[in-house]
């Protein structure tokens, strides 16, 4: 914020006129300070203000003049102005004997000019100003010399400053003069402002820069001098604080009192609401330390106030320099916290608090034993389980996958555990249908573990492994047989089923689900009995027959036993032959490419190209290899020669042991759509928000990615797309580009086949999931258009649709979906056939089918509302009007035939009222569900398109009263509510208040923080109307309360599309990989990488990050080959081959094997 202007001349009658407040009065004035004070406004006494920069370096070289005659002329006006104390005189700074020796008559004739100009500019002043650069201070000259007070006391300056293209950036004499105030003299400030004003200009210099001034000015002169920065940093300091009371350490007693209090200060007083206290650093530590000790005496129970105090102890340590003194104040926060744990045994906040106490303290060894100690007391805790994995995960010199198997499946087979015997506690109490909500809890979050077992085989290379992990944990918990079997007899029959040759599984074709494969076996196998039973009984001349004696069979069996073992060993000895020869074969050839089998590993690659190629190949089969190979049982290997494809295909072979012990039974119903819905997520499916965003399992997705997913992507495109249209110095660059394509066409074909498959089976275990139905007609879509490359003339999903519509007519919700589908192809009169077919079979219905009507009549209106241009939204609302009033009334539904009457819309205004009443006691237990949402948002829509765009977010606003605000932040069904009135808040922003807007959203992002649909919706509105450095303030307040991946990649990509300043990007990457949670990051950490290779440029900073980044996140073997393919020029041979080996050692899978790449080479050449 700039002071719009320079201050007009003070003319002889100045003295004479009414005296004019202070534009930036700190505090308020009586009527006898005003009359004792200067009549000319404070700020305008400060000579910086009538500073011209034209004459700087004149200025400089005339040091030596006595006293500038601006000053003189300053003074002259100054004695006009009644003062209470006349001004002081002060010695003339001394003169360098460089300037004593010039000579005189320079100086007169450099003086001269000076006047000159400055008759020249205040000439020019009085005239009309033409200049745009001078056009910025015409606001002051109009009222600076009137009577009259102005309509504002400040201006906002949004012009250019010509002193940035100058200097390159703000000019320092343009920065304002601060003096550090001595807080006793409060009362003295007004009478000798423009006293100390004027003392200041007289040291400093108005008309001089500060690089002229001698040592003992600089130093001391403004206020980021070294003086007072020591001053500000000096511990008996004292400040001048307005204090207010925390309340959020307020204990709530048994009543709220109207007279609410804070915590005592140093002096043992109680402050105010808004008190001024002066205090120190020191008193400040012994001020919060009395408190903290006064409130864990009194709520010795309350986390928060633990909590806190531990905080509060972070806070001293960044205030101490010295190590010691450090290492002093993190013993007291673990005694703290210990302390806090011994009173509250069971407390997780405070646990992993004092964990991670421990961390900055022990050593690794140490504190993994702590955390086993822990973990052995609270076995069944999800969140200490979870920030174990997270420790040892990351700790790269303990990094081995097959440890961390042996964690996972500790954890896994501990909260199994865990959750049974829950589970026969409540069933011993409750009803069995019902299930406990910290069972459904416990469930979630072995279902995240189970989850992010799976993505971690998967990063490290073992993609088979993390697929067959899927397929047996969704047939082990979702089609498990109707039997009361103990967990061993449910995994021995579940091992017969796995190692079943015909039995299909997840996701194959012809799969039928473990339960329905094991009736089939069964009825297979009575057929079978009974046949042979048929047969025996039939009876029948058989002929004669002479048994053999018992010492002929043991005999005979003798022998052919003897020529069995001696065949065996004749083979055995010459398959050991042929090994040999087939070795040595192998050992010259080898040497005939002038390889070296004994030398040591540095020497065998002396190319980097070569290395390079090996990542491709290694890519290129990772893109192919993720599907488990099924071992063909019965069939001999003894005389069959096993090439290298055949070890490849037995080692993508997924035994029963190797998943056995990460199998768990769910029982809620909530944590088996929990892993189908994540298990659709991880392949790359499009499904609806199946969670809140503020969930761990979401929180946990976004911060294992490693590419960016098809969701995000689409709101990064669209900021990419405003920010092109609206900057025209836009950039090239976004982190899609950065990133590259990580999927190829043949893998996501297969994935989405496989995909569909395994959604349609898992459709029987959710009947009429209109969630899953989609998913699976989304899957389906991009099956066929990947697989056939021409445009489809008809809807790629719509055989799959009809198929499904035929085993279940009556599934509404399938039709609704189904239609979606069509609308969105193009086929509008299909779509609404089939709803209007749909909606007119309702009342032939189950009355728990009809429930779903608000869906179906909010999925038409909307379908309707988006075939129609904006232009013609009016023409076609009439249809949209007719379905919704539809709903509100209650009445019968027919297809359209005209516009509704005015009697039914007014029904339908009444309907929607009622209906929305009787939801609030509902809402009120925190039952909500999506046909609620639905009813909402048609209501919403009614009446915007009934009584206009006020009327329809007034009933959105008015729907948010009704939940409680604790209640929103974990309801995915409320997130979709206020995704929805965002929506509708960008339709009209033509119409309403940025303001309003811009607060609305910020609302939704205090509430979801991890939303990137409201991130988007942000930048789309604060991009259009706000400057980009309030949208840089927004971004950085986020990314210090709530950081995320979410929020980072917005920002960046902010950035990156406005060709931001690069220290602007380090620092936000570097802030961000700074956080714990945000440290094992692999997009962030691979954006970083790409950024710097392909942007800056700096090669050295980039494998500088790359380092950092395999030592952060060890498991991604993404990010280990993001060094072969991108530093490739400038990692050596011998470095790349030495990171081979510690990829080895860390036991990622690698499928190529270098020395195919020298072959390759050779038979090429």
């Amino acid at each position: 914020m700039d002071v719009a202007g320079e201050p007009a001349e003070t003319n002889a009658g100045a003295a004479e006129e009414e005296p004019k407040p202070s534009l930036f009065p700190l505090f308020a004035l009586s009527d006898g300070s005003l009359h004792s004070s200067s009549k000319v406004p404070q700020w305008l006494s400060n000579s910086s203000f009538s500073t011209d920069l034209s004459v700087v370096q004149e200025s400089v070289a005339s040091r030596d003049t006595i006293i500038p005659e601006e000053q003189e002329e300053e003074e002259e006006d100054a004695e006009r102005i009644p003062q209470a104390k006349p001004p002081p005189s002060y010695d003339l700074l001394e003169s360098s004997a460089s300037d004593e020796d010039r000579d005189t008559e320079f100086k007169r004739e450099k003086k001269g000019e000076k006047n000159k100009k400055k008759k020249r500019k205040r000439k020019k002043s009085r005239e009309p100003v033409v200049d745009d650069y001078a056009s910025r201070k015409l606001a002051v000259h109009a009222w600076a010399g009137s009577n009259t007070k102005p309509a504002k006391d400040y201006y906002f300056d949004s012009r250019g400053d010509r002193d940035n293209l100058a200097f390159g950036c703000l000019y320092r004499m343009n920065v304002s003069r601060y003096k550090l105030h001595n807080s006793s003299k409060l009362s003295e400030f007004h009478t000798k402002a423009l006293y100390r004003g004027k003392i200041w200009d007289s040291l400093v210099g108005g008309d001089e820069d500060i690089d002229a001034l001698d040592s003992k000015l600089r130093s001391g002169g403004r206020y980021w001098s070294t003086k007072y920065s020591a001053l500000e940093r000096h511990k008996n300091f004292k400040r001048v604080r307005i204090f207010a009371p925390d309340k959020s350490l307020i204990v709530p007693g048994e009543f709220i009192p109207l007279d609410e209090t804070s915590c005592e200060s140093a002096d043992g007083r109680s402050p105010s609401r808004m008190d001024v206290i002066e205090e120190s650093w020191e008193d400040e530590v012994l001020r919060k330390t009395r408190e903290f000790n006064k409130m864990s005496r009194e709520c010795p129970h309350d986390e928060r106030v633990w909590l806190a105090f531990a905080e509060f102890q972070e806070k001293i340590v960044s205030r101490q320099p010295q190590k010691a003194a450090r290492l002093q104040t993190l013993e007291k926060k673990i005694s703290i916290l210990e302390k806090a744990t011994e009173l509250n045994p069971d407390n997780e906040a405070l646990l992993l608090c004092l964990l991670k106490a421990y961390q900055s303290r022990d050593s690794p060894e140490v504190l993994i034993e702590r955390w086993q100690k822990i973990l052995m007391q609270h076995s069944g805790s999800c969140n200490l389980w979870k920030g174990f994995l997270r420790v040892i995960r990351s700790d790269f010199s303990r990094f081995k996958v097959s440890d961390m198997r042996k964690m996972y499946a500790n954890a896994i087979q501990a909260l199994s555990a865990t959750c049974t015997k829950l589970c026969r506690q409540v069933h011993q109490t409750v009803k069995p249908l019902s299930v406990d909500s910290s069972i459904v809890q416990l469930e979630h979050g072995l279902v995240d573990i189970f989850v992010s077992l799976c993505r971690l085989e998967w990063q490290a290379g073992y993609q088979e492994l993390a697929t067959a992990l899927f397929q047996a944990e969704i047939e082990y918990s979702l089609f498990s047989p109707s039997l009361l079997l103990t967990q061993q007899s449910k995994q021995r029959l579940f091992e017969h089923f796995w190692n079943s040759e015909g039995a299909a599984r997840l996701g194959e074709e012809g799969a039928l689900g473990w339960s329905t494969w094991l009736e089939k076996e069964e009825d297979n196998r009575k057929k079978i009995i009974a046949e042979d039973s048929a047969q025996e009984n039939e009876g029948g001349w058989t002929g004669w027959s002479q048994p053999l004696s018992r010492d002929n069979v043991t005999s005979k069996d003798s022998e052919d036993f003897v020529e069995d073992a001696v065949g065996v060993q004749d083979a055995g000895e010459e398959f050991e032959t042929e090994d040999v020869k087939q070795e040595d074969d192998i050992e010259d050839l080898l040497k005939k490419l002038g390889i070296d089998v004994d030398a040591e590993a540095v020497g065998e690659v002396k190319d980097t190209a070569t290395w390079t190629r090996w990542s491709e190949e290694e890519l290129s089969r990772d893109c192919g290899q993720w599907m488990p190979v099924r071992e063909k049982y019965g069939t001999s290997r003894i005389n069959d020669t096993l090439d290298r494809e055949g070890d490849e295909q037995l080692l993508r072979v997924i035994l029963f042991e190797d998943v056995n012990e990460y199998l768990f039974s769910l029982s809620s119903e909530e944590a088996r759509f929990s892993l189908v819905s994540q298990f659709i997520d991880f392949y790359g499916g499009k499904i609806s928000q199946w969670t809140s965003t503020n969930s761990s399992s979401w929180i946990e997705n976004n911060i294992s990615l490693e590419a960016l997913p098809d969701s995000i992507l689409e709101d990064l495109r669209k900021i990419h797309e405003v920010v092109d249209r609206s900057d025209s110095s836009s950039s090239n660059f976004s982190l899609e580009s950065l990133l590259g394509s990580s999927t190829d066409v043949s893998r996501r074909t297969s994935m989405m086949k496989f995909l569909r498959n395994a959604i349609l089976l898992c459709l029987t275990a959710f009947p009429r999931n209109h969630i899953m139905e989609e998913a699976a007609l989304a899957a389906e879509e991009l099956f066929i258009t990947r697989m056939n490359s021409c445009t489809c003339p008809v809807t790629p999903s719509r055989s799959l649709a009809k198929t499904l519509l035929k085993n279940d007519r009556q599934d509404i919700l399938l039709c609704g979906v189904y239609a979606r589908s069509e609308a969105a192809f193009g086929n509008i009169d299909l779509a609404r056939k089939v709803f209007d077919m749909a909606l007119c079979s309702l009342e032939g219905l189950q009355l728990e089918l009809q429930s779903n009507a608000p869906l179906l009549y909010f999925w038409y209106a909307e379908v309707e509302l988006a075939n129609c241009p904006r232009s013609s939204l009016e023409s076609s609302s009439p249809r949209a009007v007719y379905i919704l009033s539809c709903l509100g009334s209650g009445a019968k539904y027919s297809p359209f035939k005209g516009q509704p009457s005015t009697v039914q819309l007014l029904r339908a205004h009444q309907g929607f009222k009622e209906r929305i009443r009787t939801l609030r006691s509902a809402w009120a237990r925190g039952d909500i569900k999506d046909q609620m949402i639905a009813l909402i948002c048609s209501a919403a829509l009614f009446e915007e398109l009934t009584s206009g765009w006020a009327a329809g977010i007034k009933v959105l606003e008015d729907a948010f009263l009704m939940v409680l605000p604790e209640r929103r932040s974990q309801s995915s069904e409320l997130e979709s509510l206020f995704n929805y009135y965002i929506r509708m808040l960008q339709k009209h922003h033509k119409q309403l208040k940025l303001s309003t807007i811009r607060e609305s959203i910020l609302q939704g992002l205090q509430i979801y923080p991890y939303n990137p649909k409201f991130f988007a919706a942000f930048m789309e509105i604060s991009h259009l109307y706000t400057l980009p450095n309030k949208l840089r303030w927004t971004f950085d307040e986020f990314c210090h309360r709530k950081p995320s991946v979410i929020v980072l990649l917005f920002a960046l990509s902010f950035e990156m599309g406005r060709g931001g300043s690069q220290h602007r990007i380090h620092g936000l990457f570097e802030r961000a990989l700074s956080n714990d949670m945000l440290h094992n990051s692999v997009i962030l950490w691979r954006i970083y990488i790409a950024y710097e290779m392909d942007v800056t440029s700096n090669l050295s900073a980039a494998k500088r990050i790359f380092f950092r980044a395999i030592h952060a996140c060890p498991w991604s073997k993404r990010l280990w080959l993001d060094g072969f393919l991108k530093l490739n020029s400038v990692l050596t041979a011998k470095e790349l081959s030495d990171l081979q080996e510690v990829m080895r050692d860390k036991e990622l899978y690698l499928r190529t094997d270098i020395y195919e790449i020298l072959l390759q080479d050779e038979i090429k050449s």
